[in-house]
């Protein structure tokens, strides 16, 4: 049982009642699709949203890489049409406004949005699906690239999704798509990427079949680092001219190896994550036993799926620090941890500093490097115990 990973609290909130849903992963035994039962609607979940895609420098940077790889692969310019789904805070599309590329973002949260518009982004404020696609090809041209890093996911119906997308697409144009690779997630024990929020986790196998079935093809993928290992796939109609590459064929013949289209790889998982939290836990405990303080680093929702399922609360942790000004004086959702800004870190000068978003190991570790003035250590949990 957990609470919803981004809905963090105020001090009033506190003394509530809070509401926590099951979270169970289930995988289909026909398409190998692994999900969530849809607990929780998605308006209730993207309408008003904590996450700012622009406050991880190492994610801005990401971003930046894309759309010169991009442009230059697709030969865009100011003739083109670029749509990005969960457009965010504009934190991608700001790279092609600059270039003077026409570009519109699609993003639900209103919050958010207001952010990208002040970069100049367009942002169109909907969830989207076949109808936002028919309204938005009814007013304008079709995208020669829809851009969906990180959204489908958090897709409640698929379906409708990824039908729009094919709606949307120009007859020649190209579809970039990026998600957690559930190889990489099932063999790094990964298991706090799993929240309400992401209703699905796909392998190539999977996602492929959704695709076809709305007339559409993987003809590339690259395995990339972010989220702890993901896919891009560039995506295109069927009926388009452009060949199957080698790097799909591959990648999908590796997941048929291992077993991705069968049972037993997907049941084994959960004795795995038993024991990636008995060796936090075992790790806490003596430390705390021997009087070290241990605090934590970055708020994210991914943070929250594990302190939540480890039972880590401020008899284990004492606070957290985030970069993002919305959540400071707010508490995590379950554990009530409390979140400050960085800065306490030298006033508190902790024992041992625990590294929530361990995919940006490198890059906090990096900004971390004044508490080793202290003797203090980071500490990551994920894919093992790892003190450094």
């Amino acid at each position: 049982m957990s609470p919803l990973c981004e809905s963090y609290l105020s001090q009033k909130q506190l003394n509530q009642m809070e509401a926590f849903y099951p979270l169970r992963v289930q995988v289909c035994d026909q398409c190998f699709l692994v999900q969530l039962d849809e607990y929780v609607s998605a308006e209730e979940i993207f309408s008003e949203y904590a996450y700012f895609s622009s406050y991880s420098d190492s994610w801005l940077k990401y971003a930046a890489d894309y759309v010169e790889m991009i442009v230059k692969r697709l030969q865009l310019d100011d003739k083109s049409s670029v749509v990005e789904l969960a457009s965010n805070d504009g934190y991608l599309l700001q790279n092609f406004v600059k270039k003077g590329i026409p570009a519109l973002g699609v993003e639900p949260a209103a919050n958010v949005a207001k952010v990208a518009e002040k970069k100049g982004v367009r942002t169109l404020v909907k969830f989207f699906g076949r109808k936002t696609a028919r309204e938005m090809v009814a007013s304008g041209a079709k995208a020669d690239l829809v851009i969906g890093n990180n959204v489908l996911a958090q897709v409640p119906d698929l379906n409708d999704f990824v039908g729009g997308i094919a709606i949307l697409l120009a007859p020649e144009g190209t579809v970039t798509l990026e998600f957690p690779h559930l190889q990489r997630l099932i063999e790094g024990h990964q298991f706090d990427t799993i929240y309400h929020e992401h209703f699905s986790y796909f392998s190539l196998l999977a996602v492929e079949r959704v695709l076809r079935h709305h007339g559409l093809k993987t003809y590339d993928v690259e395995e990339v680092e972010t989220h702890g290992g993901s896919l891009r796939l560039f995506v295109a109609h069927a009926g388009s001219g452009m060949p199957e590459g080698p790097r799909v064929t591959e990648l999908r013949s590796r997941e048929l190896d291992l077993g991705y289209d069968q049972l037993p790889i997907y049941s084994s998982f959960d004795a795995k994550v038993q024991e990636t939290k008995r060796n936090l836990l075992e790790f806490l405990i003596r430390v705390r036993r021997e009087g070290k303080t241990v605090a934590g680093y970055g708020a994210p929702g991914k943070g929250n799926t594990f302190l939540n399922y480890c039972g880590i609360r401020t008899d284990f942790l004492d606070y957290t620090v985030d970069r993002n000004p919305y959540k400071h004086g707010k508490f995590l959702p379950g554990t009530h941890i409390p979140i400050y800004q960085p800065e306490r870190l030298k006033e508190t000068r902790p024992d041992y500093i625990l590294i929530l978003p361990w995919n940006l190991k490198r890059e906090i570790a990096a900004q971390l490097e004044y508490v080793r003035s202290w003797g203090a250590k980071l500490v990551v949990a994920i894919p093992k115990l790892e003190v450094f």
